[in-house]
């Protein structure tokens, strides 16, 4: 063969090859371009604000369903007085409850709560994210204090919705107590039995009456009727003040304990050890802020049984119980708040990570 052949041989080798060499780098290129637009997609696809707000709202219906009858005796333990008490503990309320109201008793109040707690779910978990989003626009991550401050504005934003859900759903959860206790010829005071206001005659009228009689609806209406808007805001500063510090605790301490779950920085967390953690961090803040849901429930009872004062503010509420029955009422119910907050948390964390609200979205002709 001749040595121009030879030569003509090679350099179209030497030719192919590069150009192989070449549509392999530009494949490898737009392969890792492709790898870069998916993970920015994923991360857009994370912050969805209409996914947020679907998810918190699936969790705050499915936990509440499966808490609420905890969340009731809660709150009748706490609006127990010394030397009054219907009920001795958490069981015995259930009981009790059960007994004199039936089953679908202990869900009094529960169509307020699963109502309103679709949109302060959503907003909770939304603002949290949406806060933890703006302050770690270096992308170096949050420092606690951060968190903190992420927690706060997503306690202060949801006070919105919790405020006048809590004033209604407390009306209906307390009107069993009431009614038991009326029922203790002894211990009822005339003045109190003279008394009788608009919102209490259901009270008033016995267990039965007071669940056919009584509604959200109707104590709504009449206190917009009388106070107006602010009617429904009574106890806004004891919300703020269980609310705002319990985001500061919750969403950091959630955000450490699921970050321990984690195989890899680039991996998420099972969705088991999501549910350990919103559990765990759940139940910390409930018991931390347990003192200040006290306050908030004793201002917001509109109702009081025999020989059971008002309170003309916070410090007029912290100070009487502090005087009249201690220390030790001020946690009354943590038991109670924390198996409710537990489970609700975490199957909120569960619903939220798992992404329903993608899912739904995907299926939208609105997508």
């Amino acid at each position: 063969m001749p040595l121009r052949t030879l030569l003509s041989c090679s350099s179209a080798l030497d030719l192919l090859t590069t150009t192989i060499y070449l549509q392999l780098a530009k494949i490898s290129q737009l392969r890792s371009t492709s790898a870069t637009y998916l993970k920015y997609t994923m991360a857009k696809q994370q912050i969805s604000l209409p996914a947020k707000l679907i998810n918190g709202g699936i969790a705050g219906i499915v936990g509440v369903t499966c808490v609420f009858p905890i969340d009731l005796v809660k709150t009748r333990l706490q609006n127990q007085r010394q030397g009054q008490q219907t009920y001795k503990n958490m069981m015995d309320c259930l009981v009790k409850t059960v007994r004199s109201e039936g089953y679908f008793g202990m869900y009094r109040g529960a169509a307020v709560n699963l109502t309103l707690v679709t949109p302060e779910k959503a907003i909770k978990l939304a603002a949290n994210d949406f806060f933890r989003q703006y302050l770690s626009k270096n992308e170096k991550g949050l420092t606690v204090f951060k968190e903190m401050l992420a927690g706060c504005g997503a306690g202060m934003c949801q006070v919105v919705i919790t405020t006048p859900m809590e004033m209604l759903k407390i009306q209906l959860q307390d009107a069993g107590r009431l009614a038991a206790q009326q029922r203790k010829p002894a211990s009822m005071s005339p003045t109190k039995l003279a008394s009788t206001r608009v919102l209490s005659r259901s009270y008033n009228a016995g267990p039965s009456a007071a669940a056919s009689a009584l509604s959200a609806t109707q104590i709504a209406r009449e206190l917009l009727r009388t106070q107006g808007i602010q009617g429904l805001y009574k106890g806004l500063w004891a919300t703020l003040m269980r609310d705002v510090p319990f985001s500061m605790v919750y969403f950091p301490l959630f955000a450490h304990l699921n970050r321990l779950g984690q195989p890899s920085q680039d991996q998420s967390a099972p969705f088991y050890w999501a549910f350990f953690s919103g559990c765990l961090a759940g139940s910390t803040a409930a018991v931390a802020v347990n003192p200040c849901d006290v306050v908030k429930t004793r201002l917001q009872s509109l109702n009081k049984g025999a020989s059971e004062e008002s309170y003309n503010g916070v410090v007029d509420c912290v100070s009487k119980i502090m005087r009249k029955e201690g220390p030790s009422a001020f946690l009354k119910g943590a038991g109670c708040r924390a198996l409710v907050i537990a489970p609700l948390f975490g199957i909120a964390q569960v619903m939220y990570f798992i992404g329903i609200g993608e899912f739904i979205l995907d299926l939208s002709p609105f997508n």
